[in-house]
């Protein structure tokens, strides 16, 4: 797996001319929206990145449900785009379907696994990432009570809430977790005043730092903290910049890499069918620390996080990861 993400990293070597001109790449986002600043943002980031390197242009789309989505990637692959990219667990049923009546065209899911001979699935421990905001949070809390706003109610927001939970509890056994979900359908995505509802709610009970991991949706959160001159945290793309002073941090989700990895990828012939996981070791997930957070990361809040980090990727420290089980024990 480092492999992949290694070279979705590394300075751009271009190709032969004749390979890339046969590059086609498509994009199929989540319903959150391309410019959600979060999840699928980070998406068109990397589909820009490869863009501006290449000089390849891409097509993308934005559904606004599941129909629209299954529609989308068999357009594309129809019209003989190669690769074409579902950004979101919610493609794994529409890609099963289109991979197999277009078997030579390279499909690529991010954030759920299709096991089909011309699908990579690109999968994260977002539980790791999600460790070390929750230590974070736990480590600047006043009143030892942290929040959790999820998006849709499903297994991979839960593998968020509960690395985050066990990583507050690593700062304090004490530390009290709130957690609210948007909702149960696509529309928990998009709708932050909601999730800014849920976060006056958690703000009430005491709660002082709230983590949110729900696309466009956590945007709410993130205002509600401002307003309130608390602290929340970010997802999936840095989103420190966008409440200076009050996102504590935010959980990185390397999601860009992943398509910059799919487009270049399947340009150099180097594509690979099955399951790639990419976690704190690889690049994957990470904690985002800038200019615009800095001053509310204390150096001791810096070195704890760091060596938590060191000893999540040498397996000193196991963080629970829902999915398995579909339970977190935190």
């Amino acid at each position: 797996m480092r492999i992949v993400i290694g070279a979705a990293l590394a300075v751009f070597l271009a190709a032969g001319q004749a390979l890339a001109v046969d590059v086609k790449p498509a994009v199929v986002y989540g319903t959150g929206g391309k410019f959600d600043k979060s999840f699928n943002e980070a998406a068109y980031t990397g589909a820009e990145k490869f863009k501006a390197e290449t000089g390849i242009d891409y097509r993308d789309f934005e559904p606004t449900n599941d129909t629209q989505g299954e529609q989308a990637l068999r357009n594309f692959a129809s019209r003989g785009f190669n690769p074409v990219v579902g950004v979101s667990f919610a493609w794994t049923t529409a890609i099963e379907k289109v991979a197999k009546e277009f078997p030579d065209t390279k499909f690529y899911l991010i954030d759920s696994v299709v096991q089909m001979p011309n699908v990579r699935s690109v999968v994260f421990k977002e539980e790791e990432g999600s460790f070390l905001v929750g230590l974070l949070a736990g480590m600047k809390s006043q009143t030892k009570k942290v929040g959790f706003v999820g998006g849709m109610d499903i297994p991979l927001i839960h593998k968020f809430e509960c690395g985050y939970a066990q990583g507050a509890k690593a700062a304090d056994a004490s530390v009290e977790i709130f957690q609210n979900m948007v909702g149960s359908t696509d529309a928990a995505w998009n709708d932050p005043v909601r999730a800014g509802e849920l976060t006056q709610a958690q703000f009430d009970q005491g709660a002082d730092v709230i983590y949110a991991a729900a696309g466009a949706s956590g945007l709410g959160v993130l205002q509600k903290a401002a307003d309130a001159k608390k602290f929340s945290i970010g997802v999936d793309s840095n989103q420190n910049y966008l409440h200076p002073g009050s996102v504590l941090t935010s959980m990185v989700k390397r999601v860009d890499v992943a398509v910059y990895s799919a487009f270049k990828d399947t340009m150099d012939d180097k594509f690979e069918a099955g399951v790639v996981a990419l976690g704190l070791a690889d690049g994957g997930v990470d904690w985002a620390l800038d200019e615009h957070n800095a001053p509310a990361v204390t150096a001791e809040m810096k070195e704890a996080v760091e060596k938590a980090k060191a000893e999540i990727i040498d397996g000193t420290v196991m963080v629970h990861d829902y999915m398995k089980d579909n339970a977190c024990p935190f």
